[in-house]
């Protein structure tokens, strides 16, 4: 029984023990670790198929896709969808599923023993099976215009943006076969491609600089950079500049890529599982890494696709994969 005071606040009995407040929930089968396309494909599959399943955000719940405007080539949505919208989509399907979504920063992990513990900011998690699905982020040029233009003339995906730039003279900077793919993938749309590069020969591979070289709407800079993005509401301007001569050149283009490579999220896994020269993790078979029980899914592994699609295959894989070895090892 309870009592109140005069005022009428419920007073608690001494003769009934204090209720204790609900502990948070730390344990779970499964701890995804990111929450792009590859981490929330990965909730929705462990969730659905019974498994109690966590999502650690990070810093920027939705990966490089927050950051992205128009999405059209992410099958299902026939006007496409704008990146922001179609993270939340994602997030809100994983969380129907039931999946447990926190907006915290992992900082630390321990991969060595079962359960594996993964440490946020404000607390530690356990899980039986963890997915790295971290991503990686495009190296950048530094300039204070890519960040001004960015979704409004610069992109860092050919695949992903070349169709919104038809008719238009486009910038592309980088020299290596990332590059040069991306210039030559662009000549669909465009009617030039101005390849940017510091040095004065390319390191893209053999069949690639024939194959740019060759085509006449790319224009090559040699021992350039770009100095400046200039624009109103939109890019409209490139500043190049030689680095040899110290001379200036101002390009009208629609848009600018650049492709001078990515840097996956992986430092903090770097002294827990294998990584190659440039912090891609291996992965043994399928989507297992060299520790059983650690899984990796996405653009985290992945340096030749780098798709919303791909990553939320490789999700789906991982979960699968996931699944599997729970069962194996009850």
């Amino acid at each position: 029984m309870m009592a109140s005071d005069a005022s009428g606040v419920i007073l608690e009995n001494k003769d009934e023990p204090p209720k204790i407040p609900d502990k948070k929930k730390t344990k779970f089968d499964v701890v995804i670790i990111g929450a792009g396309p590859a981490g929330y494909t990965a909730g929705i599959y462990c969730s659905r198929g019974g498994y109690d399943t966590l999502i650690l955000s990070g810093i920027l719940p939705g990966g490089q896709l927050v950051n992205t405007t128009e999405v059209e080539n992410f099958p299902g949505f026939e006007k496409g969808i704008m990146g922001p919208d179609l993270m939340i989509e994602m997030r809100k399907q994983s969380q129907r599923m039931g999946t447990t979504i926190i907006d915290d920063e992992v900082v630390n992990v321990d991969f060595r023993r079962r359960p594996f513990k993964i440490l946020t900011a404000s607390e530690e998690y356990e899980g039986k099976a963890v997915i790295i699905a971290t991503g990686a982020n495009p190296r950048k040029l530094g300039l204070e215009g890519e960040q001004k233009f960015g979704g409004k003339g610069v992109s860092y995906c050919a695949t992903c943006d070349g169709p919104f730039f038809r008719n238009q003279e486009l910038v592309v900077v980088g020299g290596g076969d990332s590059a040069i793919e991306e210039a030559t993938f662009l000549t669909k749309f465009a009617t030039k491609v101005h390849l940017v590069h510091r040095r004065n020969e390319l390191r893209a591979s053999k069949v690639m600089q024939e194959r740019a070289m060759n085509n006449e709407k790319i224009k090559f800079h040699w021992d350039s950079e770009v100095k400046d993005i200039k624009g109103d509401q939109k890019m409209q301007q490139a500043v190049l500049k030689n680095i040899k001569t110290g001379n200036e050149e101002t390009l009208s283009v629609g848009g600018l890529f650049v492709a001078i490579g990515h840097e996956p999220n992986t430092k903090l896994f770097a002294n827990q599982i294998e990584l190659d020269d440039e912090g891609y993790v291996i992965l043994k078979n399928k989507t297992h890494t060299n520790i059983e029980g650690i899984f990796a899914a996405g653009d985290v592994h992945d340096r030749n696709y780098r798709q919303a699609i791909t990553a939320a295959g490789f999700g789906c894989m991982a979960a699968i994969d996931v699944d599997k070895y729970l069962t194996e090892h009850k």
